[in-house]
């Protein structure tokens, strides 16, 4: 029987003063420094700072899964 993978996932904020593509990278950049094996991450919700009537800061709430190494 081959062995199924099993997946952890977990919860980040990545925030960008760019763009919202850019907020997800930076994420999952920061946490590929300290988790392996991550194979999908999942956008749960998009929000922003706004000052002096202008966008001044991109946050987005994903989800990261990673696989459990045997």
């Amino acid at each position: 029987m081959q062995d199924e993978p099993v997946y952890r996932r977990t919860d980040l904020v990545g925030s960008s003063k760019k763009s919202v593509s850019d907020a997800i990278e930076t994420a999952i950049a920061r946490a590929a420094k300290t988790l392996r094996h991550i194979e999908w991450f999942e956008v749960g919700e998009i929000r922003g700072r706004v000052q002096d009537g202008k966008v001044a800061q991109y946050q987005v709430s994903i989800k990261v899964g990673f696989r459990v190494e045997e």
